[in-house]
């Protein structure tokens, strides 16, 4: 990825801002998740209804929220409910998507973020999964933003913190979760996945500019489905990077 006037993360950000649809209700995970909501509502997305964990909903982010629970994700917004609320809001299938990020990530979907390595004897303990397991049972489509290396995308996560396809076709509903709901895509620093509807598995389905298939797959801790045709993400406009860099992280927090 030479030659570029961006980063990785000004490119995941644009990306995933892309999927918002406009008009739609989105659970906002921290960080990276935020970033891309914010530029959605500026850009494709003028009538996004961001939704935070602690009660927040229809926030106008004029300024970069630090976490879930600041003031600014009840900024100017249509209610300003509890975590409970919210919570059982998705419950009710009110929430479209949900937008969040992890550590790990399997085949079939499955976050995790709470340790690395045995659960009682970890290697790493992480922040914790906070609503992330409501979001990814209870929205009607989950998406996940991540870095992209072996050491995330598992073959089987450590932990699941948030329920993706579980062990495959059939497994939420067995599980007691919403019938048609799950992981939609997923948004790495060098490719855009979504899941193949027969088998449940991840599947490729483009990659970053200047970032090859064999990349991808290199970086891959398990099988990757590749269809015939893989398309290629567009590159952030100058407009978006503009948004970016002066008015969503200014102070470059993020990106």
């Amino acid at each position: 990825m030479s030659d570029q006037t961006y980063s990785k993360n000004e490119l995941m950000i644009c990306v995933a801002a892309r999927l918002f649809e406009d008009g739609a209700t989105c659970f906002i995970g921290t960080g990276i998740p935020m970033l891309a909501a914010m530029l959605a509502a500026k850009t494709t997305a003028p009538n996004l209804v961001p939704v935070f964990e602690f009660g927040g909903t229809g926030a106008i982010m004029e300024e970069l929220p630090r976490a879930v629970g600041e003031a600014r994700t009840w900024h100017k917004g249509i209610s300003a409910l509890g975590i409970c609320d919210t919570m059982e809001t998705a419950q009710r299938g009110f929430i479209d998507y949900g937008f969040l990020g992890g550590a790990q990530i399997d085949p079939y979907g499955n976050l995790n973020s709470i340790t690395i390595g045995e659960h009682d004897h970890p290697r790493a303990r992480l922040p914790g999964s906070g609503g992330g397991n409501d979001v990814g049972s209870h929205c009607w489509q989950t998406v996940a933003i991540m870095q992209h290396d072996a050491r995330r995308f598992v073959p089987k996560t450590d932990c699941v913190t948030t329920p993706g396809y579980l062990t495959g076709p059939g497994a939420r509903e067995a599980a007691g979760l919403p019938r048609n709901t799950g992981p939609a895509y997923v948004v790495s620093t060098l490719a855009l996945m979504d899941f193949d509807p027969e088998s449940r598995r991840m599947r490729l389905k483009a990659t970053h500019p200047g970032v090859s298939v064999e990349e991808v797959l290199a970086a891959t801790g398990f099988e990757l489905l590749i269809p015939e045709q893989v398309e290629i993400t567009a590159p952030p406009s100058a407009e978006e990077l503009r948004l970016l860099r002066e008015e969503i992280d200014p102070e470059r927090l993020y990106i």
